[in-house]
C-alpha cells in the first residue's frame, strides 16, 4: 500500500513539475511565432497570398465542380450536362443572354 502511494505522489509530483517547465516552453515558442507572424514582410505575403486566393478561387471551385460532375456522371452511366465556358448562353429563339455573376466582391 505504502509502494502504491508513493507510486501515485510521484506521478503527481512529475505531473506538476513537467507542466511547468513546458508551459515556460509553450509560452517561449508561442512569443518567437507571434514575433515571427507579426514581422511587417511575414504580414505583406500573407496579403499578397490572400489577394492571389481571392482571385483564383471562382476559378478554381468551377473547375472542381465542372470535373465532379463528370466523374457523377461516368459512375451513372449518364452524359455530363456540358456547361458554356462563356459568359453568355443562347436561348431557342436565338438571342443571347447574360448570365448574373455568382462571385463576391469585397
Amino acid at each position: 500500500m505504502k509502494g502504491k502511494i508513493l507510486f501515485v505522489a510521484g506521478i503527481g509530483l512529475g505531473y506538476v513539475l513537467g507542466t511547468r517547465a513546458g508551459r515556460e516552453k509553450y509560452e517561449e515558442l508561442r512569443t518567437a511565432a507571434l514575433k515571427v507572424w507579426n514581422d511587417p514582410r511575414v504580414q505583406k505575403q500573407v496579403d499578397a497570398v490572400e489577394d492571389f486566393v481571392k482571385d483564383k478561387a471562382p476559378d478554381v471551385a468551377d473547375f472542381v465542380s465542372d470535373n465532379a460532375k463528370k466523374v457523377v456522371a461516368q459512375v451513372s452511366g449518364k452524359k455530363p450536362a456540358s456547361r458554356s465556358s462563356s459568359s453568355s448562353t443562347t436561348t431557342r429563339s436565338g438571342s443571347s443572354t447574360t448570365k448574373p455573376s455568382t462571385a463576391k466582391s469585397s
